[in-house]
């Protein structure tokens, strides 16, 4: 077991979380969405799945209702989500719906927007699906542990006139740490895997499987949702001769391209959606590399094509997908924040580079380091704004009007990646190192590369406190997350 401690719900969480489940019941009645509510239970509990194949056994896992992944839960734009979870682990758990503009009640943060669901007791999460795109679900309670088990499963919510494909697929990626007989590694919070680039595991899967082929046919247009599950990993897929498009980014529709490089670049909780015609021949095989650690390069999947084709050529079908309802932010009046990432292995080092010092960031070193309170034995490991977050995280380090425009400028003075995730909404991502980005595409995680420079902008306008944090299981669990609240 891991180091990582529970904090105790104090007098100062209840009260914030009395306030988050308040300015939830003050948001406009619903809509008539309630006619159209689909209802599903989830069971997170001990289970065991055949990740690797033959000859080894099965491994024991975390996961939900016995299966891994999770059931794909799937809805109509518009429609409404009934979610009963029923908590069948020996701890603590929530489940957060990542991507998913939800009132602040249903986020599913423990201590911030709900108390965690003992064992044996449920909780029910009900919400309307105000966007279309590919969106994921997993745990927020010790979920460096949790997601690293197996806690994790996609949320699809369909457009009402979704783009014409041949076939609609999910692959949802995610990576383990085993042992040479398939068991799970038991080194989960360990203080080398906070301190660097988190819990990178050794057995690459696709949905929940270690691959070998995936049939294709000529001339087949797939529509591919690609959702990085995984603890740490990044992927960078190169998919040979064929050409993805991209059409979709964190769930939000962008202007159909060409990935940079040709290659589909995901950090941890980052979605993708490409369109892939399969233009190979019949009875070939493409391998999908992934390319992303250098020198470490290695065959994910094959795309095997079968005997007959379905058509000769690609079909000439558009591809754009319609925008969701999200409000545009006005850079005129926007007001700027000044957000900082620094700390872990080397990270001294970087800011001095970068003309500063972790002092000034707002408090000396030595303090920075043991401001983890009750969240790890070791002390904070990596800081916002000079800052290690502590256990319930209940303090804002940012206060933003709702309803108006925001930019935050982010700096990454570290030597390591950090895909940054925001609660609660959806951002343009609008510079990268002071280049405007071509496609200003919306996300809600932003991959930053060390000594970046990166801004975002959205408007503030769903009301609450919400988890800010990088999506490196093990840098969040370190420090590295905080809180915006919007009043």
């Amino acid at each position: 077991m891991s180091d990582f401690q529970v904090p105790t719900l104090t007098r100062r969480a209840l009260l914030a979380f009395a306030a988050t489940v308040s300015a939830g019941a003050m948001l406009p009645p619903q809509s008539k969405a309630a006619a159209r509510t689909r209802e599903f239970r989830l069971r997170p509990g001990p289970g065991r799945a055949q990740i690797t194949p033959e000859p080894h056994g099965d491994t024991a896992v975390w996961c939900y209702d016995g299966s891994l992944p999770g059931p794909e839960i799937r809805v109509r734009q518009g429609g409404r989500l009934r979610i009963v979870v029923e908590n069948a682990l020996d701890e603590e758990t929530t489940v957060h719906w990542h991507g998913v503009r939800v009132p602040n009640a249903m986020d599913g943060v423990p201590y911030l927007t709900q108390a965690p669901i003992a064992p044996g007791k449920s909780f029910t999460y009900e919400f309307d699906a105000v966007d279309a795109g590919t969106f994921w679900y997993h745990p927020h309670q010790r979920s460096f542990e949790q997601v690293g088990r197996g806690l994790y499963g996609p949320l699809i919510v369909d457009e009402a006139d979704p783009v014409r494909v041949d076939r609609d697929l999910i692959w949802v990626l995610s990576d383990w740490r085993l042992t040479k007989t398939a068991e799970m590694r038991e080194d989960f919070g360990n203080r080398h895997d906070m301190m660097h680039n988190g819990r990178v595991g050794n057995t690459v899967t696709i949905n929940g499987r270690v691959p070998d082929a995936f049939p294709v046919r000529k001339g087949e247009r797939i529509r591919l949702r690609l959702i990085n599950a995984a603890n740490a990993r990044i992927f960078s897929l190169d998919f040979g001769s064929h050409e993805p498009v991209v059409i979709a980014m964190d769930g939000q529709p962008v202007e159909p391209h060409a990935p940079e490089g040709g290659l589909v670049v995901l950090g941890p909780a980052m979605r993708v959606d490409i369109v892939l015609d399969m233009t190979g021949d019949t009875r070939s095989r493409v391998s999908v590399i992934d390319r992303f650690y250098k020198g470490l390069e290695y065959r994910l999947v094959d795309l095997s094509y079968e005997d007959e084709p379905l058509r000769e050529t690609a079909p000439d079908w558009p591809v754009a997908l319609p925008p969701n309802p999200l409000p545009e932010p006005d850079l005129a009046t926007a007001s700027r924040h000044e957000v900082t990432f620094n700390g872990g292995m080397m990270g001294a080092m970087v800011m001095q580079e970068m003309g500063g010092s972790m002092g000034d960031m707002g408090k000396d070193s030595s303090s920075m380091m043991g401001n983890m309170g009750g969240m790890m034995h070791s002390g904070g490991i990596w800081f916002i704004n000079g800052i290690a977050a502590e256990g319930h995280v209940m303090d804002p380090m940012l206060t933003l009007a709702r309803d108006k425009s925001h930019v935050i400028a982010m700096t990454n003075a570290t030597a390591w990646h950090h895909p940054m995730h925001l609660h609660g909404h959806s951002f343009r991502v609008i510079s990268r190192n002071g280049k405007p980005t071509r496609h200003r595409e919306w996300q809600d995680t932003v991959l930053m590369s060390p000594r970046e420079r990166i801004e975002i902008v959205f408007v503030a306008d769903n009301p609450g406190d919400w988890m800010f944090h990088c999506h490196i299981l093990e840098h969040q669990a370190a420090g590295m997350m905080g809180v915006f609240r919007v009043v």
